[in-house]
């Protein structure tokens, strides 16, 4: 696929006073990036001069979307949850501003024995009895 000089001027939208000089760089752009930036897709990467040959060259980034792991909820508490990760066991706890010190830390005990329960529950369902 060859690209010529109107091709790269559609795709520079720059608005130019009179003053302003219009400057045609001329890019060699591999064929998979044209194609996505035909499509309309945006195509981020970097332009460099090759001293090899001479010539302005676009190296696209070929960015990848990375695979999320969602975290398995192993619990759900009054005041929060107790979620599994790939490398960690959460515990969350969340109150209200308007409760007092003596409540929060008597529910925080309630909840971290309940959290307690379900990490236990949740071993004996791993393990295997014969």
């Amino acid at each position: 696929m060859s690209i010529t000089e109107t091709d790269v001027g559609a795709f520079l939208n720059v608005n130019l006073s009179k003053t302003q000089e219009i400057m045609i760089i001329k890019v060699e752009i591999s064929e998979e990036t044209m194609a996505r930036m035909l499509t309309g897709k945006r195509v981020e990467g970097t332009i460099g001069y090759d001293l090899m040959t001479g010539k302005k060259t676009f190296n696209a980034f070929h960015r990848r979307r990375h695979d999320h792991h969602k975290d398995e909820l192993l619990g759900k508490l009054p005041w929060g949850w107790v979620k599994e990760s790939k490398a960690n066991q959460k515990r969350y706890t969340s109150f209200p501003k308007n409760m007092s010190l003596e409540e929060k830390l008597a529910l925080m005990d309630r909840d971290n024995e309940m959290a307690k329960a379900v990490l236990i529950e949740r071993e004996l369902e791993l393990i295997e009895f014969c």
